[in-house]
């Protein structure tokens, strides 16, 4: 092997580990569930890439999945439920957007096979964040296993910038290859 094409292979290399760290840092990034707290959605283990395409220049929507920066050091992945200037309140298992009555669909067959019910208890936004409504620049997010969720309720609001993206596609088990939603 000559000089020349030495040198190419180098380059070649060396763009390759460029676009695979620009890719990583500012496109998509992998996470593994760690815990239940999103159940049944996504499973303890589950490997997910997260979309970091957008949250730089958007707010989340209502329903996203997200990973956020908690505390501890530690990154989180769970479901907005609130935005800026929303009430958010729970009664009966329901949850009320303010004062709307809002389903949850992708609740349904866990509610079905919850150990006990309610799946949410009662509370109101106030109760468990100090605020009466989601304040700008923040998220009030919630796990999909509500009894077994470390989220807003304990943890507060959640600030955009805390944001790393949102998390919409599991790519490992092979056998669980799939969009979520």
């Amino acid at each position: 092997m000559g000089r020349s094409e030495s040198w190419e292979w180098i380059k070649a290399v060396a763009v390759a580990l460029i676009l695979a760290i620009g890719i990583r840092y500012f496109l998509l990034a992998p996470i593994v569930v760690d815990g239940q707290s999103m159940m049944p959605t996504l499973e303890h283990n589950d490997r997910m890439l997260v979309n970091k395409i957008g949250y730089n220049i958007s707010e989340p929507e209502r329903f996203d999945i997200i990973v956020f920066h908690a505390p501890q050091n530690k990154d989180y992945i769970k479901r907005v439920i609130g935005l800026p200037g929303d009430t958010i309140e729970y009664r009966d298992d329901m949850l009320y957007v303010n004062g709307e009555s809002v389903d949850e669909p992708y609740l349904d067959d866990y509610k079905e096979q919850a150990e006990y019910l309610p799946l949410t208890e009662d509370f109101h936004i106030k109760d468990v964040t100090g605020y009466e409504t989601v304040p700008e620049g923040h998220v009030f997010v919630l796990g999909d296993n509500r009894q077994r969720s470390r989220d807003s309720r304990q943890i507060g609001m959640i600030p955009y910038d805390e944001v790393v993206g949102k998390a919409n596609f599991v790519i490992w088990p092979i056998q669980e290859i799939r969009f979520v939603d």
